[in-house]
């Protein structure tokens, strides 16, 4: 009588953890992402909950900005930067598993609105015309201190010597998603911007753009990190983020292969 019960009990213990077992699993992967990968990393985590049946949560923002937060202790699995040296940041804290990876390689353009009274060209002779005439007038790019977009903004008007001219004229987004906007809605007459953001469905109809030339500022080198606190879901999506599906997508927003 008394083996009959241990047995029975052991069943029971068995089973309920049989059951406890879906509600263990690890939560949704929650991502940190530079604002420039809006719609390509949007595309890409859809692909993936299609293909793996795992949906991800993803968080955008300036690169500097969402670093600040993960030291700070904010949930997130991965982090994909738009350069290297904020992920250098959270490696040397001994936040993040490794090194990382460098996933892509970003392109900066110069865009203008239909209307704008800016001449789109890659040396920025447009520019420096517009600003020779002394009108009124503002150009959108992202904050250099938090967003690396924003540093290869400030970069290409130095190389160009534009950067005194054009540095009171400046106005400045707290992310580059938010700078193409201003520069997109008429705020501006125009922005150095993602070349991602530009190419996105809705954007690259209103206006006209020039692809900067990479020599004239920094490499975009952009680096991701599985974080310490990462899931097995999360290592997964980590994993596609180096698979040639992914990097096909990558290539098709604008991006270029990993340098």
């Amino acid at each position: 009588m008394h083996g009959r019960l241990k047995t029975t009990v052991v069943i029971v213990w068995l089973w309920m953890g049989c059951v406890a077992t879906p509600a263990a699993q690890s939560p949704r992967p929650r991502v940190a992402a530079a604002a420039n990968l809006q719609v390509a990393l949007t595309e890409i985590a859809d692909r993936f909950a299609r293909d793996r049946g795992v949906t991800v949560d993803l968080v955008f923002g300036a690169s500097g900005t969402l670093t600040r937060q993960i030291r700070d202790g904010a949930p997130f699995d991965v982090f994909l930067s738009a350069d290297e040296a904020f992920p250098a940041q959270l490696s040397a804290a001994g936040l993040t598993r490794d090194a990382g990876v460098v996933y892509a390689s970003g392109r900066l353009v110069l865009f203008a609105p239909h209307g704008s009274p800016l001449t789109v060209d890659a040396r920025l002779e447009g520019l420096a015309a517009l600003a020779a005439r002394g009108r009124a007038w503002r150009l959108a790019i992202a904050n250099p201190d938090v967003a690396p977009y924003g540093k290869a903004a400030e970069a290409v008007l130095r190389t160009r010597g534009l950067w005194e001219a054009v540095q009171p004229r400046l106005v400045r987004g707290d992310t580059i998603g938010q700078a193409a906007q201003f520069a997109i809605s008429g705020n501006a007459v125009g922005g150095l911007l993602a070349y991602s953001l530009v190419l996105a469905p809705g954007v690259v109809s209103r206006g006209t753009y020039a692809v900067i030339d990479a020599a004239d500022h920094p490499p975009l080198s952009q680096r991701m990190v599985l974080l310490k606190r990462a899931s097995p879901a999360a290592a997964q999506f980590y994993a596609y983020l180096q698979g040639e599906d992914a990097r096909a997508l990558f290539r098709r927003h604008g991006y270029g292969a990993p340098q």
